[in-house]
């Protein structure tokens, strides 16, 4: 928790945090596009301070919409002398007056206030923010999770949080069910907390979420790795029909298909491929079982169709169904 004297912050690098470690200072930036992410970093930080000072008040500004004089008044100290938090939004479209505002700001932070700034992104008020960085000041990594790793090590953590166990297959299923956005894919880890018992394993996500399941890219990719033409192609039409885009679901067979690559004939453990080729230890276990349905020949005739697909379904073809259609069948049909 910040004290009054702590607004004599040393300059230097800032502090760089996940969102799980935001805690007050200062001045606070939520730094990276996702808006989830950024919005349990405020939470958390809400939190902490009324925990030390139960009546801070909450302020919140639009730096777009942002009037002159603003931050200078609502940072005035308080009659009562009660905390504030200054919440910030749309850095990223600041205005101008904001923009001289907050750097005058920064040269004299006030000693009650706990100032938090949300920027996702751009290069709109790069001066402000190198002087956040200058500034010695807390910045918190809202960055999106792409990686599927690091969107099955949030799910486990979410778990871990709440005293719960979740399984290895579990968490690979729940995040091909509902991983596509960060907020969706939370809101699935609590309802299976709340909604179930003891550990949680792969038949409760089919239970809560296996329709989802069945209509993504990453079960389309998976049968089709394994062998399972009619299956593949079932789900893939499937998918299509409910309105499933075959951008994503190209990008979904490649990402797959490219783990395939990357493990063919390596030599190694599980632990120090993982760390070689950027992957998770659970990754190389499964592309080394599915590569071996492959020669190297093989391979590249499925990353050749994969490369036609994607330009195909970004609009070089009338038909971007059949594209999709074509790039499963030789997957699946791996050596044979």
């Amino acid at each position: 928790m910040a004290t009054k004297s702590s607004s004599s912050r040393p300059s230097g690098k800032p502090t760089v945090v996940s969102w799980r470690e935001a805690r007050p200072a200062p001045v606070v930036l939520l730094s990276g596009p996702e808006d989830y992410l950024a919005s349990k970093a405020s939470e958390l930080i809400r939190t902490q301070v009324r925990t030390a000072q139960p009546g801070a008040e909450l302020v919140t500004l639009d730096a777009a919409a942002y009037g002159a004089g603003s931050l200078g008044l609502q940072s005035s100290p308080s009659l009562f002398g009660d905390w504030k938090i200054i919440e910030v939004a749309g850095l990223a479209s600041m205005n101008d007056e904001f923009l001289q505002d907050a750097l005058a700001y920064l040269a004299d932070p006030a000693p009650d206030v706990v100032l938090v700034l949300r920027h996702s992104g751009g290069n709109r008020g790069k001066k402000l923010l190198d002087a956040i960085s200058a500034s010695g000041g807390v910045s918190v990594d809202c960055q999106p999770l792409k990686k599927d790793a690091d969107k099955a090590d949030f799910v486990s953590a979410e778990f871990r949080l709440a005293r719960r166990r979740i399984d290895g297959d579990a968490v690979r299923a729940l995040v091909a069910a509902v991983g596509s956005q960060l907020s969706e894919l939370a809101a699935a880890c609590h309802q299976l907390i709340a909604d179930t018992v003891g550990d949680v394993t792969s038949e409760a996500v089919e239970k809560y979420y296996g329709g989802r399941v069945e209509a993504t890219g990453f079960k389309v990719a998976d049968a089709a790795l394994a062998g399972r033409t009619a299956q593949a192609l079932s789900m893939l039409r499937h998918a299509l029909a409910t309105g499933a885009d075959p951008v994503p679901l190209v990008a979904a067979l490649a990402m797959k298909v490219r783990a395939v690559a990357k493990v063919h004939g390596a030599s190694g453990s599980s632990a120090q491929l993982a760390r070689s080729l950027g992957m998770a230890p659970w990754q190389v276990d499964q592309a080394r079982r599915e590569a071996q349905r492959f020669s190297s020949e093989s391979l590249a005739r499925c990353v050749r169709a994969l490369a036609d697909a994607d330009a195909q379904v970004k609009g070089g073809s009338r038909d971007p169904v059949y594209a999709v259609e074509r790039a499963v069948t030789i997957i699946a049909l791996g050596d044979r």
